[in-house]
């Protein structure tokens, strides 16, 4: 009798963790099937970045979860969402779709932004990748320039920059 009580017991805690482990995967944007990489130490050992030499790009998507054959990424923003995706989180996920097309030999049909409060399913079309692909070479011509001017005049960014302190075009309030 004590071990059909036990088995009870163990079986009604399998289903409560199975449930909270549901509900902590839906709260943070993850979709149904197989994580195959997290960049969240809260998981355990980060993963390594992705890389496409040819592209010269390396990134850490949060999550890639396998679904079937495709391979969707997933980026989670702990802010409040806008009422569209903000152009630099959709291009950041538009990255990862390029690194997941290189280094796993599949096209990702989408990817996904989760906020605090709402999640958006970005489809990865060929305009999208061709535009972050023109994005990417555009900055990295950039960055063979000696002097590259501030891009924003928000005072927060400035104040939350590494490179403040030898910046000379740094907002101050």
């Amino acid at each position: 009798m004590p071990k059909l009580y036990l088995s009870i017991l163990f079986g009604v805690i399998a289903l409560i963790l199975f449930l909270l482990a549901s509900r902590q995967r839906r709260q943070a944007g993850i979709p149904t099937g197989r994580i195959i990489y997290s960049d969240t130490s809260q998981w355990g050992k980060v993963e390594k970045p992705l890389f496409d030499p040819e592209l010269r790009l390396t990134g850490k998507p949060d999550y890639l979860v396998k679904q079937g054959g495709r391979i969707i990424p997933i980026e989670v923003k702990s802010r409040q969402a806008p009422q569209v995706p903000y152009d630099s989180h959709v291009y950041q996920l538009a990255a990862y779709c390029l690194l997941v097309k290189h280094e796993y030999g599949t096209r990702p049909t989408h990817g996904i932004i989760h906020y605090a409060n709402r999640t958006f399913a970005i489809d990865f079309t060929n305009r999208l990748e061709e535009s972050t692909q023109a994005t990417i070479r555009e900055m990295q011509g950039r960055t063979n320039h000696s002097q590259v001017d501030r891009s924003h005049q928000d005072v927060k960014r400035c104040q939350q920059c590494g490179y403040r302190t030898i910046c000379d075009q740094a907002l101050r309030i």
